[in-house]
């Protein structure tokens, strides 16, 4: 085949499986797919048993996985994609469900999914998506971006005080100087200023009204 004509050849089509436990909903999909001239639907399938043995037989590029299927748990996709990924792992699957939380957005990616997008996405959302998941590419909607973004904000890890600190941090909140507190513990002013320091260099605080006020905050006082 010369240059030109290997330029020339139509582009093999996307081999797409449809999983979901709603044949009116493969069927919608399956006629919005085929009006595409990159995409192929190779096959369906409605539970977990099926999609497995469909895919093995099809051997697609993408799974249209719906987390909800009709003979397990809401969330019974997860598991499947797990499993079809690490059995066929140049298999992408891009998740299309009605399920928008979070977490579980965290855990298609987490179980294998490259994508994730709700279903009542717009028809070229969906096709824009799909075709990145194609390209080997990371593909969400705003809804499940954003559940990712917030996903990502991991709240920072509370100081961890000794003992001894609590106990000064309590007469801290209780107005005393370092040489009441002294007094109070039976340890030197010296050793009270060393266990305040460590006190303020944990909470990065930058006066004991705001070691206090923080402190408040956590619950620690």
């Amino acid at each position: 085949m010369t240059t030109e004509q290997r330029a020339a050849a139509p582009t093999e089509a996307v081999r797409i499986v449809l999983v979901d436990d709603h044949a009116i909903v493969r069927h919608g999909l399956r006629s919005i797919l085929e009006r595409e001239g990159d995409l192929e639907v190779v096959g369906e399938a409605s539970t977990a048993a099926e999609a497995a043995a469909v895919v093995e037989r099809t051997d697609p590029a993408i799974v249209l996985l719906d987390l909800k299927l009709s003979t397990g748990a809401d969330t019974e996709g997860l598991g499947l994609c797990a499993r079809l990924t690490e059995r066929h792992p140049g298999l992408a699957v891009l998740v299309l469900t009605t399920f928008l939380d979070d977490a579980l957005v965290v855990e298609a990616i987490h179980h294998g999914a490259r994508g994730y997008v709700v279903k009542d996405v717009d028809t070229t959302e969906l096709l824009r998506s799909i075709r990145a998941v194609a390209r080997n590419e990371s593909a969400f909607d705003s809804h499940a971006a954003a559940a990712m973004v917030r996903s990502m904000r991991v709240e920072p890890a509370q100081p961890k005080f000794t003992e001894r600190e609590l106990k000064v941090l309590q007469l801290l909140a209780h107005g005393l100087s370092n040489r009441e507190i002294g007094a109070e513990l039976y340890i030197s002013e010296t050793t009270v200023k060393f266990h305040v320091r460590n006190i303020m260099r944990k909470m990065d605080a930058g006066s004991r009204a705001e070691v206090v006020y923080e402190a408040s905050k956590m619950g620690v006082i």
